[in-house]
């Protein structure tokens, strides 16, 4: 018997979900009551009942109950009795095309989410109804399968493109012909779906769209002025997206269509003029003919500078006049992620800031965007376009233009890398022009001329070199950005201090005379700013300590910068994630100050300790730890304390001693989050270069536990952990000689295959790889150089590209100790090799360099009549320089 609902079940139910829509119940009840009525196997089938059949009820009740089927799909069809989910369908289907809107709208909805659960294959009745739908020429069964076509299209475009039991063809062939036909609908919300679903398979590219290219590349361009904004976004939306993965069907058209995007730059709507913004920026990444733009730049530059003026409506507008007493809101608080030390031989590889100073997306930024990348294409070329009207927008002094003016000074921005080298002999000219709007009325011009200095500040401190004027140019932008960290406004502090933190990456040692001046400004402003500023103004200190170095150490210095970050230190609970970045800032100035920072380490080292401690207790049980688990305070705890390793140096071995560092750390290495044993791994390394006796007791555990990340699979999944691990065991190695020795075939079965698949591969693990192995050789030669035919070649290759440092000297200590060992180990690898000894550009050591030299003269010796025949195989270059070098 088919299943029926119970009349007081469907008043109970639906009553719940009324009064879930009245926002002044109490909420956490009726969901509560809504669940415990999801217990049961049936609920399912009341909601599809009070979806579809439900008349009395209002669209608001009917529609909550799809909603909550819908989110019931997705987590039970699968295990759902199949009557019930035959009987859901069956109510489902004839309600595509409900009168009532809200409802029809929900059902497609619904109908989307069943067809993806299934993934198209077990229910070929609904693409028969959707067939139905489409051809009834009734407007509400047109909308309704459009709509749910669209939904599936929109989030599982594949299952239209394979064969579905029960039915002669594959779907999408038999609808996308006649979704192309509803481009010609009178009825706008019809052509706006019926695009929006083809436009889905452009990625795709199913042989069905393939063959009806031309009819939507028709249907695209007669749709081009619809007098719907919505149906013009999707038609530059698919017109970008064709661009970004099919160029070259748009090729033939491209006058047209550049024509056409320029006008929709121009679009009354701003969701049109954003989306078509993007085609700039596709066009320049697709690597077409520039010629085909060429001719369209005057106009193209001159349409992207109107369109980076604020818009009326522009959120930043509303907010440019919060000053720095209104309280911050939570909302603004972005959250922040530490980046867990990596240990590469060049350092991180750090992702590049996000440029822009305003967080959401609109057409201003499009805009500039598509400007920057013009400018990396085009170059200087765009500048005889493009200066004049920058002049003639700054030129102007009117209050009321000043929204035209600080677009000007973006633009001057955006281009700054592109046109750099048409720019720079003007550039003191611009610097002289910028400078004085840092003191605009116009808080966003005051803030947008921060970003655009900072956007040359690699060329304003090259300056310096080349004469006074560059060293008096460098003042002023530096006391210009210093005077705005104290602006009184929130947005233009935020901006200031970004700019000046990229000033101090490219300053670095030029700011040491002036450091007490900058130590002034940076803490009085620590005095000042709030909660969401302060965590700028910590990177520009933890900047600042990196920049300059050890020249922070002194004691004038020190008594400005350290009062007020200590205090601050004792303020904050342990529980404040405001500890973040202040954990960090502390790790670049120990790092800065080494031993000088000795007086403050104690209560730091000690506070590290406990933190990881009460992380690691709240993780197994959160009551006794007194603190939710968040193992960001573990990351940020290990990595000051790696800063403090690598400052203190072997000072830092009395506060080792007395703690139970060792012990937490094993935890860590442990630990199941792998941006946790990343930074416990490279505080290991750390630790081994500043204390190494201590590790004694548990070396055999940690080593085992770094090799661990070494293993195939759990090297390729997380490669900074690998590094790190790598890093650290290279360490140990130097430090603890033969001690190693249980672990090193262990850890060279997992080097081997790390150095011979280098495709695709981290740079930083695959030189540390070739460090690590060259130090197993040095330490432990006996048992490495018996197997060096299996690795040779690759080792040697990955040498060659090691920058000359201690690191790449220990590797090549490990090469001479296995050659004298097993000299014919290396003979098939002779040219690799030599080619490794050849790129170094000086060896320091006297000692590594006889050794090499002893190196080549044994070969030369051994090879005896062979000899000339292998030196003939190098490159004439490198053969002339060894042969120099080495007196061969």
């Amino acid at each position: 018997m088919a299943w029926q609902p119970q009349e007081e079940g469907v008043k109970e139910i639906c009553g719940l979900l009324h009064e879930s829509k009245v926002p002044s119940n109490d909420q956490s009840r009726v969901w509560q009551q809504l669940q415990r009525c999801n217990r049961f196997p049936d609920f399912n089938n009341y909601l599809a009942f009070i979806l579809c059949r439900a008349e009395g009820q209002s669209s608001e009740v009917r529609q909550a109950a799809g909603l909550m089927l819908k989110n019931n799909l997705k987590s039970s069809y699968q295990s759902m009795p199949l009557a019930y989910q035959q009987y859901i369908k069956a109510e489902l289907r004839p309600c595509l095309g409900a009168s009532d809107k809200q409802v029809r709208a929900t059902v497609a909805i619904v109908v989307s989410a069943l067809v993806q659960q299934g993934n198209g294959q077990d229910w070929p009745e609904i693409f028969q109804a959707f067939v139905q739908c489409l051809d009834s020429n009734d407007y509400n069964h047109m909308e309704g399968a459009l709509d749910s076509l669209s939904k599936i299209c929109e989030d599982k475009p594949e299952v239209l493109d394979q064969d579905v039991l029960g039915l002669s063809e594959r779907p999408i062939n038999v609808f996308l012909p006649r979704l192309l036909q509803f481009f010609a609908s009178p009825h706008a919300a019809l052509r706006r779906l019926a695009l929006s679903a083809v436009n889905q398979f452009i990625v795709l590219l199913p042989p069905a769209l393939f063959v009806n290219m031309d009819t939507y590349l028709q249907g695209l361009f007669s749709l081009a002025n619809d007098p719907a904004a919505e149906v013009r976004k999707l038609v530059c939306a698919g017109l970008v997206q064709l661009l970004e993965v099919q160029p070259s069907y748009l090729q033939p058209h491209m006058r047209n269509v550049i024509e056409y995007m320029l006008q929709a730059n121009c679009d009354p709507d701003e969701d049109v003029a954003l989306e078509s913004c993007e085609f700039w920026s596709t066009f320049c990444e697709a690597q077409l003919p520039q010629e085909m733009l060429r001719e369209f730049l005057p106009r193209l530059i001159s349409v992207l500078l109107s369109n980076m003026v604020y818009a009326e409506d522009d959120e930043a507008l509303l907010e440019a006049e919060d000053d720095d007493n209104a309280p911050d809101r939570e909302q603004d608080i972005k959250p922040r992620f530490h980046q867990p030390r990596i240990h590469g031989v060049d350092g991180p590889e750090e992702d590049e800031e996000d440029d822009d100073i305003i967080n959401s997306w609109n057409l201003r930024k499009c805009s500039a965007a598509g400007l920057d990348i013009l400018s990396t294409v085009f170059g200087d070329e765009i500048l005889p376009v493009l200066m004049p009207l920058v002049q003639v927008r700054l030129s102007t002094t009117a209050d009321s233009a000043w929204k035209e003016r600080e677009a000007a000074v973006l633009a001057l921005g955006a281009v700054a890398e592109g046109c750099i080298s048409g720019l720079l002999p003007h550039l003191s000219r611009i610097v002289a022009f910028l400078v004085p709007l840092l003191e605009d009325k116009r808080p966003l011009v005051r803030s947008i001329t921060c970003w655009t200095l900072s956007r040359y500040s690699k060329w304003i401190v090259q300056a310096i070199a080349q004469a006074t004027e560059g060293q008096v140019q460098f003042d002023t932008v530096l006391t210009g950005l210093l005077r705005r960290i104290l602006d009184s406004n929130k947005r233009v502090q935020e901006a200031a201090c970004s700019a000046f933190a990229t000033l101090e990456e490219e300053a670095a040692e030029e700011l040491a005379p002036r450091l007490e001046l900058i130590l002034q400004h940076l803490m009085y402003a620590f005095g000042k700013y709030q909660r969401r500023n302060l965590r700028i103004l910590y990177d520009a200190i933890g900047t600042l300590a990196d920049a300059v170095g050890n020249e922070l150490n002194n004691t004038k210095y020190l008594e400005i910068l350290m009062p007020p970050l200590i205090a601050k230190w004792q303020q904050l609970p342990d529980s404040d994630k405001d500890l973040f970045p202040l954990l960090e800032c502390f790790t670049s100035i120990a790092q800065a100050l080494g031993p000088g920072f000795t007086q403050y380490a104690e209560p730091v080292f000690v506070r590290c300790i406990n933190l990881i401690r009460t992380h690691e207790v709240a993780k197994a049980d959160p009551g006794r730890a007194g603190v939710t688990y968040d193992k960001e305070f573990i990351v940020c705890s290990l990595d000051l304390l790696s800063g403090l390793a690598e400052g203190l140096g072997s000072s830092i071995e009395s506060l080792v001693s007395r703690s139970d560092l060792f012990d937490l750390l094993l935890l860590c290495c442990a630990d199941e989050a792998p941006d946790v044993r990343q930074s416990a791994l490279a505080l290991l390394g750390d630790l081994a270069k500043a204390c190494a006796v201590h590790l004694q007791p548990r070396l055999a555990d940690f080593l085992n536990l770094a090799a661990k990340q070494l293993q195939g699979h759990e090297a390729k999944e997380n490669v900074s952990v690998a590094n790190n691990a790598c890093w650290a065991i290279g360490e140990v190695a130097v430090k603890v000689k033969q001690d190693i020795s249980p672990i090193v075939m262990n850890v060279i079965s997992c080097l081997v295959p790390i150095l011979s698949n280098t495709e695709g591969l981290n740079k930083s693990l695959l030189e540390n790889s070739a460090i690590t192995l060259g130090r197993l050789g040095w330490v432990c030669p006996e048992l490495v150089a018996p197997h060096m035919d299996h690795f040779m070649q690759p080792w040697c290759y990955a040498l060659r590209t090691i920058r000359d440092d201690v690191e790449k000297e220990d590797a090549f200590r490990g090469l001479c100790a296995m050659v004298r060992l097993n000299p014919g180990g290396a003979v098939n690898a002779f040219v690799p090799m030599c080619e490794a000894i050849g790129s170094w550009h000086e060896i320091r050591s006297a000692e590594l360099r006889t050794e090499i030299a002893q190196v080549l003269h044994g070969y030369k010796q051994m090879l005896a009549g062979s000899w000339d025949q292998y030196l003939a195989a190098l490159d004439v270059q490198l053969r002339e320089k060894l042969v120099k070098k080495y007196g061969l």
